[in-house]
């Protein structure tokens, strides 16, 4: 026993110094626990594996255990008769649960659990159903291929979320996006122990979901794409079965041309109306001065009060540009006679008369930054997508708040940049530990201008998973090495589920090329990416509508280029060393191979009316190649390269930079580093990764 003890203690001490990115390598877990403790040997997974429930029992649980078998089935290929529930005390892992959940999941249930495998055994303990989910989760993410077939290691886990706000929103307004891929995307959730499904349902482009009280909203505002109420309480319960709520949004007053193509007296100017198809912020917006609107939103949230059952209700109120509310003198009148002085201030009035109604029907209030007043009752919620500052801002007026800032995964920013946002940093790290409270957590946001049910789950995954961990694990695990290596391990468990979003990228390519040989053309795609932030919309040849189809080479290149990463970290070893076989030779065979595709690409274009736009890119790339491969020789010799030819290549890589058909060519920086070592010219060395203003 004292043996054990002592061994234990130095475990701890060994784990503390080496630190959390070597725990992360050798388990590729995903978020990283809490606490993790390493043993010796491991459990063998086998189909003689099996399960039994001790403690607390109840339907939800019994559901839990069967979805997490045939999980682990799938993840071993082993056959449905194998791996089995059992009344044993010696089943291979013995679930011990304290109690259940409510029938109606609540912000803040606990979710910790404490999982212990050894050679012969594993035990999961949890005092809730929701901390067993978590816990299960982590145990597949355990199960490796191993020489002797697969297997757990042996370890010991304690863990619990650093918040208990940890969401992913997917608007449906703009793109519809059918229920068997949201559903797919519950799975994806539930793997990386995100809990709250935020269901953006309504915009200026579609109105999502069935209104029995009023019809007009899902048969005039939808193009006929929207959901039953029974699809609704369909997807409630299958989140539910993943431990994760579901908050809906019904954007209001702006962001809602799709309310008034049924019901145009909601409006703030005359109508008729009819949904938006292009992007963009629009001037339609109800009028909060009639006594009429707020009678239609108290039947309408009463409405969805009684199909919603999570206790948050989320009224949007973000981009009201107040233009059709300038233009009509009544609005103006009434403004005048109640002292308001400004939009800002009828916004605000608004609010309070839809908090009233949500309060009423028994929900708390959600929005974006933009309801931020100090008139409205701290209960409230305020989703920032301005930044840390903004949500310090709620934070110290008594108010709770999520983070989107940083999170905004349609921006195609980097798994690292989204890795790196942090809820509390900024005016967010000064806050008092009961200001630090009011932070719930975060969600990452997919907004669906250039979305489909196609590419959707490319562009959220697998760089959710960085924000999951962000949410989940303790504010100090910042290792982006780390992250990088993981996260593959995630993806590749993503598509056990059957999300595609690698699968999807070879289809998109070879409708793009129009043959079933896209080798050349994945040379080419593997190391672009979609230009970022919002100048996708600032640079399109033509407005883009909710009609465009999402067929383009920039509708399947990956937001993160994983070839560009590995090509820059490989450049910046062999420029810290010199040059060596080692680190040069997948150098050399990188930049050859793009060297030469451009001949291999050209038959292509001819046969391709997609290709055409990308031909530019293709040529660049080649260009840089034939660089890179001058530079190497000329460090390789030890010599200077001329100045005439650095400077002759330093116009290529300045051409290579440039956006064509929307994509970036992601390897640019790196074969600049090559030329200007190549001509004895001062490379900087590699910068720490750090996050731009918001």
């Amino acid at each position: 026993m004292v043996r054990t003890i002592l061994g234990v203690v130095m475990l701890s001490a060994i784990l503390m110094s080496t630190g959390e990115a070597q725990v992360a390598e050798s388990l590729n877990l995903m978020p990283l626990p809490a606490k993790v403790q390493l043993g010796n040997g491991r459990l063998p997974i086998d189909p003689s594996f099996s399960v039994t429930i001790a403690g607390h029992k109840e339907p939800r649980l019994d559901g839990v255990v069967l979805l997490f078998l045939g999980q682990l089935r799938r993840q071993t290929g082993m056959p449905p008769i194998d791996m089995k529930v059992t009344d044993s005390p010696s089943a291979t892992l013995v679930i011990q649960c304290a109690a259940g959940t409510r029938n109606v999941q609540e912000l803040g249930e606990d979710e910790s659990y404490r999982l212990e495998v050894g050679n012969s055994g594993a035990r999961l303990s949890a005092p809730t159903t929701l901390g067993v989910m978590r816990g299960l989760q982590t145990f597949l993410q355990l199960v490796q291929m191993t020489g002797q077939g697969f297997a757990a290691p042996a370890v010991t886990i304690e863990d619990s979320p650093r918040f208990p706000w940890r969401g992913l929103m997917i608007d449906v307004g703009r793109h519809f996006i059918p229920l068997e891929v949201l559903k797919r995307n519950l799975d994806g959730m539930a793997v990386v122990k995100l809990n709250v499904f935020h269901w953006h349902l309504s915009e200026n482009q579609g109105f999502r979901v069935e209104s029995k009280k009023f019809p007009k909203l899902h048969e005039m505002g939808s193009d006929g794409l929207y959901y039953t109420q029974d699809e609704v309480r369909d997807l409630i319960a299958y989140a539910h079965g993943r431990g994760i709520r579901v908050v809906p949004e019904f954007d209001m007053p702006g962001h809602s041309t799709a309310w008034f193509a049924g019901y145009p007296e909601l409006a703030s100017a005359p109508g008729p109306y009819e949904i938006e198809r292009k992007w963009g912020v629009f001037d339609p917006a109800m009028d909060p001065t009639r006594e009429e609107t707020y009678k239609f939103l108290d039947k309408f949230i009463g409405e969805m009060a009684g199909l919603f059952p999570d206790q948050f209700f989320h009224i949007g109120g973000d981009e009201v540009n107040g233009k059709q509310w300038d233009a009509n003198p009544k609005i103006q009148a009434f403004m005048h006679t109640h002292g308001m002085k400004d939009n800002n201030d009828l916004q605000a009035y608004f609010n309070q008369r839809v908090q009233k109604i949500v309060s009423k029907h028994g929900k708390t209030m959600l929005g974006w930054d933009e309801i931020l007043r100090p008139d409205l009752p701290s209960s409230i919620v305020i989703q920032s997508w301005r930044g840390p500052d903004s949500l310090s801002k709620a934070a110290k007026l008594g108010y709770r708040g999520l983070l989107s800032s940083g999170f905004y995964v349609d921006l195609m920013w980097s798994a690292e940049r989204h890795y790196l946002a942090e809820p509390m940093s900024g005016a967010a790290a000064n806050l008092s530990p009961e200001e630090r409270q009011r932070i719930l957590g975060g969600e990452a946001c997919m907004w669906s201008e250039y979305v489909s049910p196609e590419n959707i789950d490319s562009r959220i995954w697998p760089r959710t998973a960085a924000i999951a961990e962000r949410l989940w694990s303790p504010q100090d695990l910042r290792d982006v090495n780390s992250m990088y290596r993981r996260l593959p391990e995630v993806s590749q468990r993503l598509e056990w589920l059957g999300l595609t979003h690698n699968s999807s990228y070879a289809v998109m390519l070879r409708r793009i090329a129009g043959t079933d040989d896209i080798s050349a053309l994945k040379v080419l795609a593997d190391v672009i990416e979609p230009v970022k932030d919002y100048t996708r919309e600032e640079t399109a040849p033509a407005p883009a509508t909710s009609a465009s189809p999402l067929n383009r080479l920039v509708d399947a290149a990956r937001p993160e280029s994983a070839a560009a990463r590995q090509f820059t970290a490989s450049v910046d070893a062999l420029l810290a060393t010199g040059p060596r076989p080692e680190t040069e030779a997948p150098l050399r065979a990188w930049l050859g191979r793009w060297r030469d595709n451009e001949v291999a690409l050209e038959p292509l274009f001819a046969k391709s009316l997609l290709l055409n736009e990308v031909a530019p890119l293709s040529r660049n790339l080649s260009a840089l190649g034939a660089a890179g491969l001058a530079a190497l020789d000329y460090l390789d010799r030890g010599e200077h390269a001329p100045g005439a030819w650095a400077a002759q290549q330093l116009a290529v890589v300045e051409q290579a930079k440039k956006p064509q058909a929307q994509l970036l060519l992601m390897v640019v920086p790196a074969v600049e580093k090559l030329i200007r070592a190549g001509a004895g010219q001062t490379v900087s060395s590699p910068s720490a990764s750090s996050l731009p203003p918001n």
